[in-house]
Formats: structure tokens, C-alpha cells, sequence
């Protein structure tokens, strides 16, 4: 996988032209800035999950379809049990009747204890990503691997002060990292900073090792933090208060997705 492989496109673009001689070969230099242009938006789209922890449950059904008309990617499903973080959430019922009017890919994220014992049942409901937190898991790899042969993507959360690096030993096992840029538990908190670190460390393992695994990101998600998220290396992008909470939720997601 290649990704983000030129990192200052606008410093190489000027590298080549010199290099190609921008007034012998005018031709060719606007042909290096426009691939240039292209091949930067490529390595910056990104996927867009909105998180219906922020959905009004009052109206869930309307939120829902709203987000089946939009250009958003995925469904992103908090899942917490007032254990592993200080707040309860969704239960299998919601969980069932959701996924029975969503039409697009359902991507949960366990903030439980013992998720070994829920595989699949969520597999059941038509989880296509699920998502354990390492500190949750005592045996991550057999976890990892419980999910992969219940037919899903495994993905593994880290916390805030969770070093990336404490992943070198099962990056190549997993589909997806998921970086908390908030503390778990709550939404509508503020983005910590250190995030984009981790995101960069997180690439560079990826990229290193050829791997094809996603990185996503979820906590204070919005039209700024997003812009540097995908500029570090993310490729999906959890925003739940700043989609539900705009005047126009469509137009939000629809600005986000083709602003970066």
C-alpha cells in the first residue's frame, strides 16, 4: 500500500521542475503539477463515519435515513458498558433494529469488558468492523482472531495514553487501529493534540512494514481537526457533535468529504 508517500507535495513539484526545466519543457511541468495535484487527493480521501452515540435517539429513525442519503461512508456504533468507561450506551436491541435500516457498512466500537463473549452475536446484527480496546484485552491476539473467523474485520482502540508501539507485535493481524483522541466514554470532548503524533508513529509502522491497515480516529472529529487528522495519516474519520449538532447535517458531511 502507498500512502501519503509524498509527504511536501508542493516542495517535490518544485523539485521536479527544476529538475525537468520548466521553461524547455513547459508541457511537461504542467503535467508534474497536475499529477502532483491528483496523486495529493488521493492519499488525503478518506472514509467518514458519523457516530449515532450523537444521533438524537428521540428521532433515531429520521437521523438514520438522513445518513443513508448522504455521502457519509460508514455507521459508527459506540458500544459501552458502564464498566471499561463511565457511561452505558446501545444494547443488542437498538443494535438489531439499527442495522436493520441502515444501508451502509456498520462499524462498532467495544468499549466493554470480556468482548470475547459478544462476537457473534454482533456478527449476527451485520457488524462488519468490530472493534476491541487493547487495555480491555488480556488475550488480544486470540480476540483478534475470534473476530477475523466470525467473518469480520478486527480492529483494536487504544486510549489516550496508550503508546501505538505496544501494537508492534499483532499490526500485521489486525484490519484497523482506531486512535482515541478523546478520553472513551463520552462524546462532544475536546480533541487532544498528541493524537497526530500517534497518527504519524501509527503511518510510519504501517508503511514500513507494506501493510494495508486502516487508521482510524475518533474523539473532537470536526472540519479542523479532521483537515490535520487526514494530513497525519488517517484514513477514517469518527465525527459524531460536530455532524448531528450542524444547521444542515447533508451539506456538513458533503463540505467535509471534499474540503481535504
Amino acid at each position: 500500500m502507498i500512502y501519503y508517500k509524498i509527504k511536501h507535495p508542493e516542495k517535490d513539484a518544485l523539485f521536479l521542475l527544476n529538475y525537468s526545466n520548466q521553461k524547455a519543457y513547459p508541457s511537461i511541468s504542467r503535467f508534474i503539477l497536475i499529477f502532483l495535484s491528483l496523486q495529493k487527493k488521493l492519499f488525503m480521501s478518506f472514509l467518514l463515519a458519523p457516530s449515532l452515540l450523537s444521533a438524537d435517539f428521540l428521532n433515531v429513525e429520521r437521523d438514520v435515513e438522513m445518513l443513508n442519503q448522504s455521502e457519509a461512508d460508514w455507521f459508527h456504533l459506540d458500544i459501552m458498558d458502564g464498566v471499561f468507561v463511565p457511561n452505558i450506551s446501545i444494547g443488542f436491541p437498538v443494535i438489531e433494529r439499527l442495522s436493520s435500516i441502515t444501508n451502509k457498512s456498520l462499524d462498532a466500537h467495544l468499549m466493554i469488558v470480556e468482548p470475547q463473549k459478544f462476537i457473534t452475536r454482533f456478527r449476527d446484527f451485520g457488524i462488519e468492523t468490530l472493534t476491541v480496546h487493547y487495555e480491555a484485552c488480556i488475550h488480544l491476539d486470540r480476540i483478534v482472531q475470534q473476530i477475523k473467523d466470525a467473518g469480520m474485520k478486527a480492529g483494536v482502540a487504544l486510549n489516550p495514553h496508550t503508546p501505538v508501539e505496544l501494537l508492534t507485535d499483532i499490526l500485521d493481524q489486525i484490519d484497523m487501529v482506531l486512535i482515541m483522541s478523546v478520553n472513551p466514554g463520552f462524546g462532544g470532548q475536546k480533541f487532544i493534540p498528541n493524537s497526530l503524533n500517534k497518527i504519524y508513529r501509527l503511518r510510519d509502522m504501517i508503511e514500513k512494514r507494506g501493510l494495508n491497515t486502516l487508521i482510524e480516529v475518533d474523539g473532537g472529529v470536526n472540519m479542523e481537526t479532521g483537515k490535520l487528522l487526514v494530513e497525519a495519516g488517517a484514513n477514517v474519520l469518527v465525527a459524531g457533535n460536530a455532524v448531528f449538532s450542524a444547521d444542515n447535517p447533508i451539506e456538513y458531511i458533503q463540505t467535509m468529504k471534499r474540503s481535504f
